[in-house]
Formats: C-alpha cells, structure tokens, sequence
C-alpha cells in the first residue's frame, strides 16, 4: 500500500490554494439551475448533467490558474497584496508548473466535452472551444480581459448565459427564453463576486494599470452596481413564476432578502481588507440563491 508523504499532502494542499476552492461555487451555480430546468421539462440526463459539471469546475480551476501566473507576470500581483495568498507571485508554485497545470486542466476539459459533443451537436463544441479560450483570455494573451474592463461581461456571459443554457442544452437539446431568464440571476450573482474583488483593488489596480470597470466608474457606481445585480436577480423571480412557471417554490430564493439587506449594507460601509469578507459571503449567498432556485424549479 502506498503511503502519502507530508510533502505529497502540502503539494496537493498548494494546488488547492491555486485552484481558489471558493470560487468554485461559480462553476456549480449554473449546471444546478440549467439542470434543474431540464427536470422540470423531464428531460434531466444525469451523466450529460455530470460532464457539464466537471466541465464547469475544471474551467473555472483552469481560468483561476491563468489568472494567478499571469497576475504574476503582469506585475499586478504583490506578496502583500490586499487579497488572498496567490500560488505563483509567493513561490509556492513556480510559473512552469502553473503553465504545466493550465494546459493539463484544459486539456482535460476539451476531451470530456467530446463526449457532450457526441451526445448533442458541434454547436457544443463551439461553445466548448470559446469557453477555454475566454478562460484563458481572461488574464492571458495580447488584450487580456480582466485588464480592459471586460471581466464583469466575461462572467456573466461564461458564468451566466453559456453555463446555464449550455447545461440545459445538453440535457433538453433546446435553448429557450426561460432558460435565459434563469441564468441571469446566476451570472448576476457570480458577477458580484467579481465586483467585490474589484471594489477591493481599485487603488492597486489603477497602480498597475489594469483597467476595470470598477476602475472605470468609480467606487459609488460599482457599488450601486451590485446592489442592482441583487435587485434584479430577485425581479427575475416573479418574471419567470408569471410567464413560464406557475410554482410558488420558484419564490423560495425571497428567503435570501434579508442577507440580500446585509450584504448591500456592508458593501457600502466595509473599505480595503474588509471587503475580503464579503468577498466570501458574495459568494455563499450566489451559491445559496441559486442552489433554491435550482430546487424551486425542480420540485
């Protein structure tokens, strides 16, 4: 029987670090709420709903390794920046490796897509492509996204649209308005976590000459900014129980509103590390909201 040395268990726990564990409620949100979708038209195919999920995750562990090496080589990224320990700029995780990992996620992601492929159209395999390019465009290549203030589209397109009504397309093989109409709220939401993020780093950001929106529009309309993506992911619930599904429990995520009120409070009285904070409740709550309305859909 092979034993794990304490080197082997600190090298897996760096690349859990690399791979941002927290974010990844970002990659579950979309393939729940598009799944869900599909139970409720009964057309759910577990396996096709399994693949899109790994999918999901492993572009978002690909996407959030991209953008730790080139963070680092950009020279946006310091060992005392102001949020989360990152892998590359630290040492604990030299750049070649980090390429090493980008390719072998990717890679990984490209070959189960086949199967999805196989399973429904090139259309899949389209989107599959522009999905690992965008993940890698994010921070990578001569017009990086994060740095031309296209992050926020970039998620809520990726995150959002593609995610939501890709994984309902696998299963159902049709997009259609409703599923649309659900994934804004997911995208929204998942956004936020980005807009925190972004709200945290204006200051380090204009420094380094990455160019957010948060960067663009200032500290007052960024935080307006999230607090209309809440406002609007609770509008979208009435939106879809009164044209497309007649269900009370569609309403179940309107339990969120009072940490809705919360969070919107916070964003407008926490600066600089506190904002860490809400980073991570930002997250919980997309992961929540979308988690009940997955379920409201379903049952």
């Amino acid at each position: 029987m092979i034993q794990k040395t304490s080197n082997d268990i600190s090298r897996i726990k760096l690349w859990l670090l690399a791979s941002r564990p927290k974010t990844l409620p970002a990659a579950f949100a979309p393939v729940f709420v598009g799944s869900a979708l599909a139970i409720h038209h009964n057309s759910f195919k577990f396996l096709n709903a399994l693949i899109a999920l790994i999918c999901s995750i492993l572009i978002q562990v690909g996407t959030n390794f991209v953008n730790d090496l080139f963070d680092f080589l950009h020279g946006t990224d310091k060992k005392e920046r102001l949020g989360p320990t990152r892998a590359v700029v630290s040492g604990l995780i030299s750049p070649t490796e980090m390429k090493y990992a980008i390719v072998i996620t990717f890679a990984f992601v490209f070959l189960l897509g086949l199967f999805l492929v196989y399973q429904t159209t090139l259309w899949i395999l389209l989107i599959g492509i522009l999905s690992i390019i965008a993940g890698i465009a994010y921070t990578a290549g001569p017009y990086p996204l994060a740095y031309h203030a296209l992050g926020d589209l970039f998620v809520l397109i990726f995150f959002g649209f593609v995610g939501t009504v890709g994984t309902y397309y696998v299963q159902s093989f049709e997009a259609n308005l409703v599923s649309f109409l659900i994934s804004i709220p997911v995208g929204a939401l998942i956004t936020n976590i980005l807009v925190v993020n972004n709200l945290r780093d204006i200051d380090e950001d204009k420094v380094n000459n990455k160019i957010t929106l948060a960067v663009i529009i200032g500290r007052s309309a960024t935080k307006i900014q999230y607090a209309i993506s809440i406002l609007i992911s609770f509008m979208i619930l009435f939106i879809v129980y009164f044209y497309f599904i007649p269900k009370a429990t569609v309403f179940l995520p309107l339990i969120l509103l009072p940490f809705a009120y919360i969070l919107i409070k916070m964003i407008y009285q926490k600066s600089g590390k506190e904002l860490n904070k809400i980073l991570g409740l930002t997250a919980v709550f997309s992961a929540i909201f979308s988690l009940l309305l997955a379920i409201g859909i379903a049952i």
